[in-house]
């Protein structure tokens, strides 16, 4: 920032064209220096002045049973040493762990005791189809898969060579149990740490590989802040206590997993979501903090069911996934005024975040999802020339940090045509930067559908709909939904003498995939426009969705 050419303001360099960091950019651990995910969270957990380890780390909302710091803690070095030494162990440093289970307290315990061995954590969503599980088990190449008995049949029909570990079995139990000292494993911060799965622009699901340093830079800078208020909070004690019920499988809820305990917080676990059982829980266990997203913020603010609760003790909503309307926000703060609102955006290839909202100050920037996160520097690039472009402009969003991924595993070209030679991230988003330094997301180039923060390629349902014998053509859209975000809808031309009803279009499509990529919403029309070269003219589909929503 002291270079004269930088605009202290924003960050904005006009010898470079660059956005930097407006955040103090904490130090790093040297490169050179072997350290694992694991270590580096834990030595910020000891580190930190609200640990203890008689506090829990993980409650169940539905049991209430809860796990203490202490036994967390000896159940990772346990497993860590029980899967460093399995007879005919497949497990290896830089070996892929396929992870296929619903949230529970066995899954932090598992990612931390492979991270720690160098293993590479590749979590799934367990409600894929075994198409979409064939699919994931070619990009990740696994050597080992851990899910639980319910799912093993779906599991093994894709992959009967895989060895698999069931998370349920007494012999699973038992690797927990040991009182052993956590082996110490040589793991180089530039190797890979998880594969996470995302969707791409041509509807194939990518395998994002992230790497230990990737994580650390990212954390790094989260505590440094979180040190920092510590002190300027001068003995206010106030726990902090994070409802989560983020899936564990998305980069979102992976990474504040590993937020949450480098932090000392108490996890409260929510394995089915249900908003009054979520309004008890913040009740019950005097939540101060919760990740969320735009559609949940809408039934914060709308629901009658929030004043039959006591929900004095939030402190801050975190908001990601897809951006938060400034409407939504000042009638969710009209509401609640005593909980702050922060905004942030990330994708999969940042490790979750990229920029964010810090402090009342910031948070009051409504529609704004921050300031680049530590360590960052930006572009804002014009998508026909190139060019990069100043403040107030609108562009593609380029991104350069430590946090960025390797790139997609098994998969060059799209690597390749992701990132700039100089080592930039193309993020697809079209964003624009203010006076302030401020992010704002104004759409997504990627066409991507953003239902309830997953991400939807409309791509992969558009192969699906012109699989069907009586479809001739389709696309899909995103169409706005207040509780969703958007919800995939599809525009459908029949073949002669088809009598396929829109029921039998969703039931298709449901079939085949996961529940939150399913067609909500069915329009039948004559053709798809399209333009010379044969793409989608989505635009002009979404301009006639929402322009004529009662004739479709």
């Amino acid at each position: 920032m002291a270079h004269s050419s930088i605009d202290p303001r924003n960050g904005y360099c006009s010898a470079t064209k660059t956005f930097h960091t407006l955040r103090e950019n904490p130090p790093l651990p040297p490169e050179i220096t072997p350290l694992s995910i694991t270590d580096y969270v834990f030595s910020l957990l000891h580190s930190n002045p609200d640990f203890s380890p008689s506090s829990p780390v993980l409650i169940d909302s539905a049991t209430h049973h809860s796990l203490s710091y202490s036994d967390f803690l000896n159940r990772v070095d346990s497993l860590s040493h029980s899967l460093s030494n399995l007879r005919n162990s497949p497990l290896s440093c830089g070996g892929v762990a396929f992870i296929l289970s619903p949230p529970s307290f066995h899954i932090p315990v598992l990612y931390f005791s492979l991270l720690s061995i160098g293993v590479i954590v590749s979590p799934a969503n367990p409600l894929s189809t075994q198409s979409e599980l064939t699919h994931l088990l070619q990009l990740a190449k696994p050597s080992v898969i851990f899910a639980v008995s319910s799912i093993s049949s779906k599991v093994n029909s894709c992959s009967s060579d895989v060895p698999v570990i069931l998370l349920d079995s007494p012999e699973f139990e038992s690797m927990l149990t040991y009182r052993v000292t956590r082996p110490r494993v040589t793991i180089p911060q530039s190797n890979s740490a998880v594969i996470l799965y995302s969707s791409g622009t041509t509807g194939r699901v990518k395998g994002v590989e992230l790497t230990h340093r990737n994580f650390i830079a990212l954390l790094a800078g989260l505590h440094h802040r979180r040190m920092k208020a510590i002190e300027e909070e001068e003995g206010n004690k106030t726990r902090a206590i994070s409802l989560f019920f983020l899936p564990l499988f998305h980069v979102f809820g992976f990474f504040m997993l590993l937020r949450a305990v480098a932090m000392a917080e108490t996890l409260v676990l929510m394995a089915r979501f249900d908003f009054e059982k979520m309004l008890e829980t913040v009740e019950r266990y005097r939540v101060t903090y919760m990740p969320v997203s735009p559609p949940l913020m809408v039934a914060f603010e709308k629901s009658e069911l929030t004043k039959n609760y006591d929900l004095n003790s939030l402190e801050f909503l975190g908001c990601g996934g897809a951006p938060l309307g400034k409407e939504v926000a000042l009638r969710f703060k009209a509401r609640f005024p005593h909980v702050e609102i922060g905004q942030g955006y990330g994708m999969t290839e940042t490790g979750g975040g990229a920029a964010s909202t810090v402090g009342p100050e910031e948070c009051e920037r409504y529609g704004s999802v921050g300031r680049l996160q530590e360590h960052s520097q930006a572009k804002i690039v014009d998508p026909s020339t190139g060019e990069a472009l100043p403040p107030g402009k609108e562009g593609e969003l380029w991104l350069r940090a430590p946090t960025i991924m390797k790139g997609y595993v098994g998969d060059k070209e799209a690597t390749a045509a992701t990132f700039h030679p100089d080592g930039w991230l193309k993020t697809g988003d079209l964003c624009y930067f203010d006076n302030d330094g401020y992010l704002y997301i104004v759409d997504r180039l990627k066409e991507l559908i953003k239902y309830k923060a997953y991400q939807v390629a409309p791509a992969e349902l558009e192969r699906l709909l012109l699989s069907h014998p009586e479809i001739a053509d389709a696309a899909v859209i995103a169409y706005p939904d207040e509780e969703a975000g958007e919800i995939p809808m599809a525009f459908v031309v029949c073949k002669p003498e088809s009598s396929i009803t829109a029921s039998q279009v969703m039931d298709y499509v449901a079939k085949e995939v996961s529940p939150y990529k399913r067609i909500r919403r069915v329009a039948f029309v004559s053709a798809i426009p399209k333009n010379p070269s044969g793409k989608i003219l989505r635009r002009e589909l979404v301009n006639q969705a929402t322009a004529s929503p009662s004739k479709l």
